[in-house]
């Protein structure tokens, strides 16, 4: 009986020695913690949270996922972008940044130049421009020397305000404490900052700075530095918020970065080698990343200028995406897979379940980043339908489809029967058939520049689905009207000859994404096939119209955009 007692005793001094043990490891870390101290400088923790931030597992997030105190204050968003290709984006934003008023606008001018005030911002953008001013001469390569071809070199009429996006006054003074709000200020700063100054532009952000530079004539001009260091912001800028885009039938999440840019996050569906079944309708494919990625470079290269840029991003699931996201019905829809891979799927109209859950291995996922255009309550934008559009009807067919002259027709209708707008349609028709992109249901301009503008070529997602077919009822457009700028068929000219082969281009631009190889051989091989077919259709027309009624002379700067068009 005293040896049971005995046992007993020790067996309760071990269980009690175990756990002062526990409590010890356990608090270890925690007094190390306290010791070094907030400034102790010890770069030594790769976490991505701050000191004040406890680290929750993905266990105690599940189970507190129905609390309110498990997610962090509602997030104050900027009004600034907005990226849309719902037919009614030019009426109101389909993300979480709603339009409140005339006020919410001015708030955001304040906190905008307050954060293009910031001293130290200032510095670091002023010596980024400084050293793209310093940078070597790039080495002469096949995409230099296309660039450098007088085709690139044409210049733009003298632009006036009414040719401008925006008109930025830099004698503008403000007080960036008029309108802040606590979501916005930075701790601790009481420093007075100084009045706008003439370089005040250099010390904005690369996404401001590519939306000062929209114009009548195009999104960006040919050599400006702001999209090469625009793109760099893309992968590199620290992601601070997510949330889902509203609308169309698959997922796509609204990045928001470290300074205050958006851009629109396409993650990837396939791997690059697979192609569009051959029973697939075009409305029921997948969209791709890459596709977007390689639209932004070809869109580029044939110096439309027209698609926003875009660049490829490998993205932490966990680290950038579910745990930085204030959108709850997206939080919800993350799960592990049976492969201990981290996937989510979001909300949209169709390809949104488990079923077609995004996975990544086990938590990196490729996707595109689409910069934003200015949001909606800046730069309002108009939406059209496409003449050409298609039916996306399993059994019916759209007029043009059965109507061989059903461009006569568009021509007499506004605002086809003036300016350039069916040029730049026969454009679109030309960059959507390199791609074998056929859902191009609607286009947008933008409202301030009228009639008299370029089309915004917006969600370039179903593109290079496939390499083995060239789907020419793409081409209609072109054949039936029979019309083309002189620019358009002077470069794609170019483009077919072998020291500017096209797919030799593309690949060359596309070895600077993140994401490369972007394209596979054979979707480069295609582009150059389709060109090809292109300036067949062309010479066709020429052959039976005459080179005058089919090439319309936009060489001049005085029928750039104002000459009316030919019937």
């Amino acid at each position: 009986m005293i040896l049971f007692r005995k046992f007993r005793v020790l067996i309760l001094m071990v269980f009690l020695i175990a756990c002062t043990m526990h409590i010890m490891i356990d608090l270890l870390p925690k007094l190390e913690r306290r010791a070094a101290g907030p400034n102790s400088g010890n770069s030594a923790c790769s976490c991505s949270h701050r000191p004040s931030e406890e680290p929750q597992s993905w266990g105690k997030q599940r189970g507190r996922s129905g609390a309110e105190s498990g997610w962090p204050n509602k997030h104050t968003l900027r009004i600034l972008q907005d990226f849309s290709n719902e037919p009614t984006s030019n009426l109101t934003s389909h993300s979480l940044e709603k339009i409140t008023g005339a006020s919410d606008k001015i708030e955001a001018f304040k906190k905008l130049e307050h954060y293009a005030q910031n001293g130290e911002t200032k510095k670091q953008f002023i010596q980024e421009t400084n050293v793209i001013k310093n940078l070597p001469a790039k080495t002469f390569t096949r995409l230099s020397a296309l660039f450098e071809h007088p085709l690139y070199k044409t210049t733009l009429p003298p632009l006036t305000d009414e040719d401008t996006l925006f008109n930025v006054n830099t004698d503008i003074r403000f007080n960036p404490k008029a309108a802040e709000n606590q979501e916005w200020h930075n701790e601790g700063t009481e420093e007075e900052y100084p009045p706008t100054g003439e370089s005040s532009a250099d010390s904005y952000p690369n996404w401001l700075r590519f939306h000062i530079g929209i114009n009548r004539y195009e999104l960006y001009s040919r050599h400006n530095p702001v999209m090469d260091a625009l793109l760099k912001d893309l992968v590199s800028q620290r992601i601070t918020s997510v949330a889902m885009k509203s609308g169309g039938t698959q997922l796509k999440l609204i990045m928001t970065f470290q300074n205050y840019g958006q851009a629109l996050f396409k993650p990837m569906k396939q791997t690059r080698e697979q192609e569009t079944p051959p029973d697939f309708f075009y409305f029921s494919d997948f969209e791709r990343h890459n596709a977007e990625i390689a639209a932004f470079h070809l869109d580029r290269i044939l110096d439309f200028r027209r698609v926003p840029p875009v660049a490829g991003r490998l993205v932490n699931m966990t680290k950038e995406i579910r745990d930085v996201t204030r959108d709850k019905k997206l939080w919800r829809t993350f799960f592990v897979s049976p492969a201990n891979n981290i996937c989510f799927y979001g909300e949209c109209s169709y390809y949104c379940s488990t079923e077609h859950a995004l996975c990544g291995k086990p938590d990196q996922i490729e996707g595109s980043l689409a910069a934003f255009l200015p949001d909606l309550a800046l730069a309002k934008r108009k939406t059209w339908r496409n003449p050409w559009r298609r039916s996306y009807h399993k059994r019916k067919k759209a007029e043009w489809e059965v109507d061989p002259d059903y461009c006569e027709e568009v021509k007499q209708t506004p605002p086809y029967d003036s300016g350039s707008r069916l040029l730049d349609i026969m454009d679109m028709t030309i960059f959507d058939f390199l791609m074998g992109n056929m859902d191009r249901h609607h286009y947008e301009t933008f409202e301030k520049f009228g009639n008299e503008t370029f089309i915004i070529h917006l969600d370039n997602g179903r593109g290079f689905g496939k390499h083995s077919h060239d789907e020419l009822s793409i081409l209609v457009p072109l054949s039936q009207c029979c019309r083309v700028k002189k620019s358009t068929h002077l470069r794609l000219q170019l483009l077919a000859k072998e020291e500017y082969k096209l797919s030799a281009l593309m690949a060359e631009s596309l070895l600077k994404d993140r994401l490369t190889p972007v394209l596979i051989q054979p979707h480069l091989e295609a582009m150059d096939r389709r060109l090809r077919l292109v300036l067949k259709v062309l010479s066709d027309c020429i052959e039976k119209e005459g080179y005058v009624n089919v090439v319309e002379d936009d060489q001049d700067e005085e029928s750039t955009h104002t000459a009316p068009s030919r019937r």
